[in-house]
């Protein structure tokens, strides 16, 4: 559940995870860079001042840094040398919590993932500060929103969070311009169809939460465009595989069904987290943060790519393109 956001904190800014910092937590920071000052830093801290996970934007130097600092001493650092922010700029930052890792969307775009070098158990607050104006801060936590629900066979799940409205579209250089997604609704019934707005483009990820039902057969995942399906995914219970296929000038293409050591990554009754990134070459597809399987593009016009459709025997939560 969220506490609902906090609208124009000032800088710095400090909160507590009340709940905790969990698997599907998910921070939603929307402000704007200062068109004075240097850099800006999001911090996910420990109560003895280490620094689990450092989101430092620096416009000196150009590029992003991500550290930890554990003992008072800093690591090694990530350096990502794409900057998509700009000083007098809006920004909406989105950052999801899995197990593994630390995943991080700028203004719905993809941008990087950090690994936890700090168990997440021991991150009890957010703090931001330098170059930014904040114009709300909301820490959703999984779980809120409905009552759980019981599959068959299957121990209780927590039904997911509403996602936030989409942020309006800024466009940066160097960047493909982004539309921004609709607001959701809570609900997501199956069969599901919904737009993606502005259609794929590297680094365009989707991210589906959900649960399998009690006895599963099947469901799918299908990216469609005007002609066809572009990549169809389908876990097969009844086969024990993943099927990956396109579905082109009305015949379907030649399946692809070569497993990961991981497995399928799904089990009856139990949840999931899909997240299918749209890459220059093809799709890459992890599972609750294992990487299952990659799908080299046979539509060459990702932009076309525009419907995502979901039926078979699964519950959504949660819906983020």
């Amino acid at each position: 559940m969220s506490l609902g956001p906090i609208h124009n904190p000032p800088v710095p800014f400090n909160t507590h995870f009340h709940n905790g910092l969990n698997d599907g937590t998910i921070v939603v920071i929307s402000g704007a860079v200062l068109p004075s000052g240097d850099r800006f830093a999001v911090n996910f801290e420990c109560g003895n001042k280490d620094i689990a996970f450092h989101f430092n934007p620096r416009f000196d130097t150009g590029y992003v840094v991500c550290n930890t600092s554990e003992h008072h001493n800093w690591g090694k650092e990530e350096n990502k040398r794409e900057m998509p922010f700009r000083k007098g700029h809006p920004f909406e930052i989105r950052i999801l919590v899995t197990q593994h890792d630390y995943k991080v969307s700028v203004n719905r775009n993809h941008y990087l993932e950090y690994h936890h070098r700090i168990p997440i158990h021991r991150v009890n607050t957010l703090t931001v500060n330098g170059c930014v104006s904040l114009s709300s801060v909301d820490i959703q936590a999984p779980g809120g929103g409905f009552p759980p629900q019981q599959f068959p066979g299957a121990g209780m799940y927590n039904p997911a969070f509403p996602p936030q409205p989409g942020f309006p579209p800024q466009p940066f250089p160097g960047c493909n311009p982004f539309t921004a997604a609709p607001q959701q609704t809570a609900h997501y019934v199956v069969p599901y169809n919904t737009t993606i707005h502005g259609g794929l483009f590297p680094n365009k990820v989707i991210v589906i939460r959900g649960a399998v039902t009690g006895h599963p057969k099947r469901f799918h995942v299908n990216l469609k465009f005007h002609g066809g399906i572009a990549f169809h995914f389908n876990p097969r219970f009844d086969e024990n595989t993943i099927v990956r296929n396109s579905h082109l000038n009305n015949r379907w293409g030649k399946e692809e069904r070569k497993m990961s050591s991981c497995g399928m990554g799904f089990a009856p009754g139990q949840s999931f987290v899909i997240e299918i990134i749209c890459e220059h070459h093809a799709f890459k597809v992890n599972v609750n943060g294992n990487h299952v399987c990659n799908f080299n593009h046979r539509v060459p016009h990702l932009h076309e790519i525009d419907t995502l459709q979901i039926e078979g025997d699964v519950v959504l939560q949660h819906i983020q393109i």
